[in-house]
């Protein structure tokens, strides 16, 4: 087995979190909401389309899940998420300037 078959050893589809598209897993990127993808153990990856890929901002994004974790993302309503995640940037504005 090759290198590059050792981490893709189906070749099925997989569903592009962005768009919700199914496409087939060599048209597809991994995404890491944890920003480490070389670090394997113990994770499920999902999946970016290509042209989603292509979209997204690829900055670095240290602390971002933890804090979307904390605001409520995917487990509350739109306006309670977006008032916990404001507060929380808030919060941490300071350490992020130079």
């Amino acid at each position: 087995m090759s290198y590059r078959n050792a981490w893709h050893r189906d070749g099925g589809e997989v569903t592009c979190l962005a768009c919700g598209e199914s496409v087939a897993r060599d048209d597809a990127r991994e995404y890491d909401k944890h920003g480490d993808r070389w670090d394997r153990d113990e994770k499920e990856f999902e999946f970016l389309c290509k042209p989603c890929y292509r979209e997204c901002c690829h900055s670095p994004r240290r602390g971002l899940e933890d804090r979307l974790v904390e605001a409520g993302a995917g487990t509350t309503d739109r306006a309670t998420f977006l008032r916990r995640y404001c507060a929380l940037a808030r919060e941490e504005a300071p350490e992020r300037q130079p």
